[in-house]
């Protein structure tokens, strides 16, 4: 019986299990590792995105014969150079316009009331269930809008307590790119030579998974970004540069970012002239569309060929289970697992057609 499949899965399952309820026992012998690992997470993550955005530059400037650590030097000189100019010229007109929402969402509030009750008193034929529906959902967006200003300056207290961390990206950046490359080496030697191959292979191609994902997903949304800030500014919209960066925010979660995006643009467009919101909608079409037929196809290809629907489902779980960071990492840790279940499945049917 135990060579039967179904009994090894039952075996395998029951493991499984006893794994979890042991792991979920001792969990307090991991809490010391994981408030490290948390400590470390966000320089750790802020340094590998920018990694993969340096690299091209750093071996393009190796390319003619510049010593790498100069390299590193002039990237990180491209680097406060943007963040010069973002700060200089982008960040006082966003935070203007950013500081003006904020004080109107009141008076939004207050026209959102008074328009839902206005429709209600001039509709008579609807059923008092409904009204009380309504009426209810009134009062939790009204107390919900009335509350954004204190949840945004709670939002903005708790990004000041990162700056700290942000501290530490530069460090991070600046031995990835020095000695990024000697990580594989290093521990390839001390494997065989076959372990060590296969372990090249899996981490070539989960650098080239998560290249793909954050180049692709950056570029995407600079893109998207910047056509929705021309359309906003052709069409007068106001707040438009804020909305602009918030788009192009959002966009960076793979297929529910551009939807989230043009919600507050839509909510503006309407408070400004009802017909303002049919062109945002209009302009949001026109850039995915862009994007979608030329530029996602183009710049990430089919890299990390995930089906839409799995990526809603994947969106929608991690979303429940870890709220904004779930939407961000979701898709990487899907494709990272995707690829490192692929090669070894792939490893699997190789080896097994050499012993048939």
């Amino acid at each position: 019986m135990i060579h039967k499949r179904w009994f090894q899965v039952l075996v395998a399952g029951i493991l499984f299990s006893l794994l979890i309820l042991l792991l979920h026992e001792i969990q307090y012998f991991f809490d010391p590792f994981l408030t490290y690992a948390g400590a470390i997470a966000l320089p750790l993550i802020g340094g590998a995105i920018l990694f993969y955005i340096s690299r091209p530059i750093m071996h393009f400037l190796e390319h003619y014969r510049i010593h790498r650590i100069f390299s590193i030097l002039i990237v990180f000189i491209l680097f406060i150079l943007a963040g010069f100019f973002v700060i200089q010229f982008i960040a006082p007109i966003a935070q203007q316009q950013f500081t003006r929402l904020v004080d109107n969402i009141p008076r939004m509030s207050n026209m959102i009331g008074e328009t839902i009750t206005y429709w209600q008193q001039n509709q008579d034929i609807i059923p008092d269930q409904f009204n009380g529906a309504i009426n209810s959902v009134v009062e939790s967006l009204q107390s919900s809008l009335d509350a954004a200003p204190e949840v945004i300056i709670d939002a903005i207290g708790q990004f000041v307590g990162f700056v700290f961390a942000l501290v530490l990206i530069p460090f991070f950046l600046f031995f990835m790119l020095k000695d990024g490359e000697k990580l594989i080496p290093f521990l390839k030697q001390f494997m065989n030579k076959r372990i060590g191959n296969s372990f090249e292979k899996l981490a070539k191609s989960i650098d080239h998974t998560l290249n793909s994902f954050i180049i692709g997903q950056l570029t995407v949304s600079f893109f998207v970004g910047v056509i929705l800030l021309v359309g906003y500014l052709v069409i007068r919209l106001d707040y438009s540069l804020t909305l602009a960066l918030f788009a192009m925010l959002m966009n960076v979660i793979p297929f529910v970012g551009p939807f989230l995006a043009v919600i507050p643009a839509i909510l503006v467009g309407l408070f400004q002239d009802p017909i303002m919101a049919v062109y945002v909608t209009i302009i949001m079409i026109i850039a995915q569309q862009l994007e979608g037929n030329l530029v996602s196809p183009n710049v990430m290809g089919k890299a990390l060929s995930i089906h839409p629907l799995t990526i809603i489902t994947i969106i929608l779980a991690a979303g429940s289970l870890a709220g904004f960071l779930g939407l961000l990492f979701a898709i990487p840790t899907y494709a990272v697992l995707k690829t490192i279940t692929s090669h070894f499945y792939h490893e699997w049917l190789e080896h097994k057609s050499t012993h048939d």
